[in-house]
Parts: C-alpha cells; structure tokens; sequence
C-alpha cells in the first residue's frame, strides 16, 4: 500500500518553521515500511526562497523546510518511497494531488489526535491508537 504521511502535527509536534517534537511515530512508521508498505511524504512544507504572504498566520521567513522534514525521515532511519508525490503517477496522470490508498494527517477526520501541554500546544496525532488501527486493519 502507498501511503501518505503529512509531517507537522502528524510525525512531529507542531513547531514549524522547526522541525517539532518527538510523538512516538517512529516506531509505527518503521513498522509499515517492514511490513512493505511504501511511505510517500504530503506536506504544505517546501524549500522557499522568498515567501511573500499578508497573512499573518504564515512564515513568510527563507527556509529548506521540505529538506529538514525530509532528513528528519532519513535521521529516524525511515525510507520514503516518494516525496510530494508518487513516483509512478505521471505515467498515468499529470494531477498534482499525490497517489495512495490510505492518508495519515492530523487534519484528517476521524484520525486519533491527542494534547499534551508539556510537549505542544496545538493537538497532533496519538500513535498509539494509530498502531491499533493499522494493526486492526492487518497493515502491521
């Protein structure tokens, strides 16, 4: 299965334009790529130059923030199979919108989410019952 996996507030905390904490997805996520599933990063993040915005809930500061989620993967041992997009789409679509079967995001409905005020501020998503609905749907 080709899945994709939002970052901030779903693998980390939400900290951007850091990189956040530590929720526990490590382990979760090494499962379903041992159990063969292909991970695809979908993230708003990207490597910005000069971002312009007057809305004052977006960064408008320079960064190589889709790079630092990317090596964050790559620092936690994490393959991906794709990042923003799947690798085989554009043999049969020229759609932007990334190609998986299943989504893990802290906006998606339904997704376990929980707040720890020690840890952040905003919800982001609970792994442990992640792990129980991934396990409960034989994907790890």
């Amino acid at each position: 299965m080709d899945i994709l996996i939002d970052f901030d507030g779903t693998v980390v905390t939400h900290d951007f334009p850091a990189v956040g904490k530590d929720i526990g997805s490590v382990p979760v996520l090494k499962r379903l790529v041992d159990n063969g599933h292909r991970l695809i990063l979908f993230t708003m993040r990207s490597d910005v130059e000069n971002p312009i915005s007057n809305d004052v809930d977006i960064v408008s500061i320079p960064g190589q923030y889709l790079t630092e989620a990317v090596n964050w993967f790559k620092d936690n041992g994490i393959v991906l199979y794709g990042i923003q997009v799947n690798p085989e789409q554009h043999t049969w679509t020229t759609s932007p919108k990334a190609y998986g079967q299943l989504i893990i995001d802290d906006t998606s409905l339904g997704i376990p989410l929980r707040f720890d005020a020690e840890i952040s501020n905003r919800l982001y998503v609970c792994w442990e019952s992640v792990a129980k609905i991934l396990e409960r749907m034989k994907l790890i």
